[in-house]
């Protein structure tokens, strides 16, 4: 008679499966709490206890670490020394296994959890019987997700046995499910003992949905997202219309997730290729949507749009007049959501805006991966320097801190012209400064007069002060630090610019 041992957290269908092995022709060996829900729905099955003749101690910290299991588990079959081992020692061959892991995300997934809770939900047996069975997927299937019960027991009723390529495809699984569940642990402990960039990184994510294609339609790709869940995300975010997000929608709307997430005041934030076209403040949501599209009439079709208000009807009136690929916001009235779901290409989503996410951010190079801190980094205008004679009146000041918001998210080279309200002109990812200025201050045309530059980083010279100031700028921001600042700042106070430097440098490559 084979041999099937079952030992789950997760009792999803373990009956209705036990069951139908039962039929099939084998004997079921469980333990705990697994074998008590077993027998009270009428499974015959045998404790642990008896198969070991052990008992579980320590509180079931050890119940299955025992030569009885591993020995029928991983004893090769077509090994006959392997096969004299346990027969000598009375040892019985376990043919499937059925497990899964203590709930160790979900406890530490816990608002308040304490660290003595979360080590007691690190399961050890466990992971030890699936690596066992899988090492030895050659004579044992092993079984670690509900959704493959049907297939295995088809298989079964089917052909008796399971095939050596769905146990090879079933180890596969096995071994990721428990690097995963490492990897959170990992990460757990070394968060708790503050190690930031520790010698050894272990990462996991679940898969999110394969997606359509990548950058590119010749591109396969799938999205992937952090086991705990990340707040503020798109990764968190529910779409309620349209169809699914590809590859660039996802990129475009994190993006614009992050300069929304930047402002308390009503804000709408248009983006194309990551990069904003349109920012615009206002008093209602609908206001800040119309200042966003004044911005760049032309770059916003086809854009994605986030606004961190709910967007009400007349908000939604304005957006259904041209073509948007994905309008992402904390949520849509009635009213809104009727107007804007009759377009069927649109994507509606809802996300709550809980201010900046502090991530760590990762990049991939080819055979390496880069971290870093995210750019979250506090600042406080009393700290600012005022480096000219010219001082900002109130209003530049406003336009001055809004404008160096979203100059931060913007592609280095970066330079941004605007005013309180709204961006005029974005120049992104030049190979030098002058380029990016000249695109800004181009694009901003005529309401240059008047309004604010924004820089991520110094300038090398002094060309983009004399550009900005010959196109009617009264008001410059800027990090500062270069070794010709005295020209720059010579050249802001030749035409009587204010400028400040902040002190903080914010490239985006």
């Amino acid at each position: 008679m084979k041999r099937a041992l079952i030992s789950v957290s997760d009792k999803t269908g373990v009956v209705e499966f036990a069951k139908s092995l039962v039929e099939l022709g084998f004997e079921v060996i469980s333990t705990g709490g697994t074998k008590k829900v077993l027998e009270d729905s009428a499974v015959p099955v045998i404790g642990i206890e008896e198969v070991t003749d052990f008992p579980e101690m320590l509180d079931g910290r050890v119940k299955t670490l025992h030569p009885a299991i591993h020995g029928g588990l991983l004893a090769r079959r077509d090994d006959a020394a392997h096969m004299a081992a346990i027969e000598a020692h009375d040892i019985a061959k376990i043919d499937l296994v059925c497990v899964n892991l203590y709930p160790f995300q979900e406890t530490i997934a816990k608002p308040g959890v304490k660290l003595g809770e979360a080590i007691e939900n690190i399961d050890i047996g466990g992971p030890s019987m699936l690596r066992s069975a899988a090492k030895n997927y050659a004579a044992v299937t092993v079984v670690v997700d509900s959704a493959d019960y049907a297939p295995v027991l088809a298989e079964l009723g089917d052909h008796g046995a399971v095939t050596f390529e769905t146990n090879q495809r079933l180890a596969a699984k096995v071994f990721r499910h428990t690097a995963a569940y490492d990897a959170l642990i990992a990460g757990y402990l070394t968060e708790i003992v503050g190690e930031e960039f520790p010698e050894k990184l272990t990462l996991t994510y679940n898969k999110k949905q394969d997606l359509r294609y990548g950058e590119n339609p010749h591109q396969q790709a799938a999205f992937y997202t952090e086991p705990l869940g990340t707040q503020n995300s798109i990764s968190e975010a529910k779409q309620l219309h349209g169809k699914e997000l590809s590859y660039n929608n996802i990129r475009d709307t994190d993006a614009a997730l992050r300069i929304a997430s930047e402002f308390t005041e009503p804000v709408a934030v248009a983006v194309k290729h990551m990069n904003p076209c349109g920012v615009g403040v206002g008093a209602t949501p609908e206001e800040a949507y119309l200042k966003a599209y004044e911005a760049d009439e032309t770059s916003i079709f086809g854009g994605i749009v986030a606004i961190n208000r709910e967007v009400d009807a007349a908000t939604a009136t304005h957006m259904s007049q041209i073509f948007l690929e994905i309008i992402i916001a904390p949520s849509f009235s009635e009213e809104a959501f009727a107007i804007l779901s009759e377009k069927k290409n649109i994507r509606l989503l809802t996300v709550p805006f809980a201010g900046p996410v502090n991530a760590v951010e990762k990049t991939s190079v080819i055979g390496g991966l880069l971290l870093q801190d995210g750019d979250a980094v506090a600042e406080d205008v009393a700290t600012y320097e005022v480096v000219t004679d010219a001082q900002p009146s109130e209003s530049e000041w406003k336009a001055l801190v809004a404008q160096w918001k979203i100059v931060k998210h913007v592609k280095s080279n970066a330079i941004v012209v605007g005013n309180a309200a709204q961006t005029l002109g974005i120049g992104a990812g030049q190979m030098n400064r002058i380029g990016s200025a000249l695109i800004a201050l181009n694009q901003a045309g005529d309401k240059a007069e008047g309004a604010v530059l924004a820089s991520d980083a110094f300038f090398p010279m002094d060309d983009t002060v004399e550009a900005a100031a010959k196109a009617g700028i009264k008001a410059i921001i800027q990090p500062g630090g270069s070794i010709k600042d005295k020209d720059s700042i010579a050249m802001a106070n030749k035409y009587g610019i204010a400028m400040v430097l902040t002190h903080v440098r914010h490239f985006k490559h």
